[in-house]
């Protein structure tokens, strides 16, 4: 039942290598094995276990519900402010010693903030498991939630946003700017990164009372991949983490968009730009359904490698621009997460190519998977490469990937096992099925159009 580093990475070289000349076979390979298995504590941390012996390691990640448009209104930023705020210490450990504990053992660790989620990451050697559940079971429970941390880190925080999007070439492009663009909803709609006045009103009672509601382990779920006897992993999960007391989660907002009935097309002018630069973006179905599986194999045929649909026509044919890029979920993949989401397309071009041109070559590359079902042999390409995609996203990080499936599969569904069935949900999609989905989700009133010019 064990699934082992090495054969998942030969199962995606394998697809890898095979994407420019994959047959119509008959039947997809075999999925990998993944053991999977998933317990809630009384207090109501999820938690997902898949023990790989292979290599002496672990990857331990926690993920708490609360992700950029889960934030309230009024609160913009805070999730990504805690982001930062989970390292400045906790009861027992001092500023940044999670981290020095961490490299001190061998290990490396992150965190990020994402659209539903806002998670942290360590991969340790796994005789040090017992030792980093223990820290992250201590700044669960009790954050260093104090007027020093909060000032330094909204400085933080504000300086990130001043560089990496307010002073820099194409900051937020297309990733903050288009989810504002195309949706509706507050909540999917607002600015991500933080609004600078709702990070200057930020006062002490407010901080502390969103780390009280939002990390709690009824609203987090741990995940657990690596070297580890999984009778043992839960009886050290339980250690450190049941004794932490749930607390009373607020209703999840509405996160609902309507179907957008007309093209929307916005433009910005980026001073400090020297090309201009184009992104679409087509709302795309709900996760989890068949019409979804049939988006990511979509996604394959119009976007992903060389011989993607949009890359031949605007690159290979047209020369337009020297790449395509884009996908499902610009901020993870396109399983990670729970609400509505964007597929996004984007490039860069020179001057003397305007945007309706570019918008005109992409709707020729549009066209033909509405018009007609795909072929046989395009379709068994693309569930080679998708399958390759979802295995390489497995791999990713010593085996994070996969603990960012899980969890995530944990967290929204309480299913982590779900991930082991993806491969099923890809191969089961149809040429019909995806000729249905593309005239729903490519249509021109579905997507919107973003111009960026330059100022010169």
């Amino acid at each position: 039942m064990r699934i082992v580093a090495a054969s998942l990475a030969a199962v995606a070289l394998a697809c890898a290598g095979s994407r420019a000349h994959a047959p119509a076979a008959s039947a997809a390979p075999a999925a990998p094995a993944i053991p999977v298995e998933y317990h809630t504590l009384p207090n109501g941390l999820r938690v997902a276990l898949s023990p790989d012996r292979s290599v002496p390691k672990v990857a331990v990640g926690v993920y708490y519900g609360i992700g950029f448009r889960v934030e309230p209104k009024g609160r913009t930023g805070f999730a990504h402010l805690f982001e930062h705020m989970m390292f400045q210490g906790s009861r027992n450990l001092g500023k940044m010693e999670f981290i020095k504990l961490v490299q001190s053992n061998g290990g490396n660790l992150n965190g990020s903030t994402r659209f539903d989620f806002t998670n942290y990451y360590q991969v340790v050697p796994s005789n040090v498991l017992d030792t980093v559940l223990w820290a992250e079971a201590d700044r669960m429970r009790g954050l260093a939630v104090n007027q020093e941390n909060l000032d330094n880190q909204k400085g933080v925080v504000k300086n990130e946003v001043r560089v990496n999007v307010l002073n820099r070439p194409y900051g937020g492009f297309p990733w903050l700017d288009m989810p504002q663009l195309a949706n509706e909803n507050w909540h999917n709609a607002h600015n991500f990164y933080g609004d600078l006045a709702d990070l200057d009103a930020a006062t002490l009672e407010d901080v502390q009372a969103f780390f009280k509601t939002y990390y709690a382990p009824n609203d987090a779920a741990l995940a657990l991949v690596g070297d580890f006897d999984p009778k043992e992993a839960l009886a050290l999960v339980t250690k450190h983490f049941g004794a932490i007391p749930p607390a009373t989660q607020p209703p999840r907002p509405d996160l609902s968009e309507p179907r957008q009935e007309k093209e929307k097309r916005a433009e910005k002018v980026d001073a400090l730009a020297e090309r201009p630069a184009l992104a679409v973006a087509w709302h795309v179905p709900e996760r989890g359904t068949p019409e979804h599986a049939a988006f990511v194999i979509l996604d394959q045929l119009l976007v992903q490698g060389r011989d993607a649909a949009l890359h031949q026509k605007l690159v290979q044919e047209k020369g337009l621009t020297g790449e395509v890029e884009g996908g499902v979920n610009l901020l993870g993949n396109a399983w990670d997460y729970q609400g509505p989401m964007l597929e996004i397309v984007y490039l860069f071009h020179d001057r003397e190519h305007g945007p309706d041109e570019l918008l005109a070559a992409i709707d020729e590359a549009v066209q033909p998977f509405m018009d007609r079902p795909v072929d046989a042999e395009a379709l068994a390409r693309a569930k080679v490469k998708a399958r390759s995609a979802l295995y390489g996203e497995m791999e990713s990080f010593s085996g994070f990937g996969l603990a960012d499936l899980l969890a995530s599969a944990a967290l929204f569904d309480g299913d982590p096992a779900r991930v082991t069935r993806i491969p099923d949900e890809l191969e089961k999609v149809t040429p019909e099925l995806v000729q249905k989905v593309a005239r729903e989700y490519l249509r021109k009133t579905n997507r919107t159009v973003l111009v960026v010019k330059t100022k010169g």
